[in-house]
């Protein structure tokens, strides 16, 4: 029978602590600092859906800004793209879409139609949407504190600065250090 086999040493279904492969017992060293840097600035690139080129002049003008940490300044530029207060209001389920309504100028910002995602939003803008699109009732559960959603005219503002400096979960600072390098 084929179900005796798995009793044997010789079982298939077996997971062995190491992946298969001849050299699949060497041992293997961590990532380097410069792999470590990479592989977090990935993770935030593709999270907010930027382009190298894009991603890369957020991270520059973050390190010029005089006041504030380059961190700080990173997450709040991120954070206040168009594209991603609509998905942050919560009138979208994800940022893709929110890029899409966006770029088809289904989205109004203080009154006049806007098609670029990285529109970047100041505080006091007042978001809406162009048509009929708005059908959301739970939106109030989903949106953070410094955006305010007014159910009978249909429009989100944004009321403070976001602090993103403590809701984040990637190193920032490693992000900073991949681009100090060039």
């Amino acid at each position: 029978m084929k179900g005796e086999r798995c009793f044997t040493p010789k079982c298939a279904v077996a997971r062995k602590p190491y992946p298969p492969g001849i050299h699949s017992t060497v041992k293997r060293r961590g990532l380097s600092e410069y792999g470590m840097q990479l592989k977090e600035k990935q993770k935030l690139r593709n999270l907010y859906h930027l382009r190298e080129n894009q991603f890369s002049t957020y991270v520059q003008n973050a390190m010029k800004a005089r006041k504030a940490d380059a961190s700080t300044k990173l997450l709040e530029s991120l954070t206040l793209r168009l594209d991603n207060i609509v998905f942050e209001a919560g009138f979208v389920s994800s940022r893709s879409i929110a890029r899409q309504l966006v770029s088809h100028g289904r989205v109004r910002v203080n009154g006049r139609k806007t098609n670029v995602p990285s529109y970047a939003i100041q505080v006091g803008d007042v978001i809406s949407f162009a048509d009929a699109l708005w059908q959301s009732e739970d939106i109030k559960n989903k949106t953070p504190a410094w955006i305010t959603i007014d159910q009978d005219a249909k429009t989100a503002t944004i009321i403070a600065v976001p602090d993103t400096a403590s809701k984040t979960s990637f190193n920032i600072k490693l992000i900073i250090e991949y681009y100090a390098r060039t």
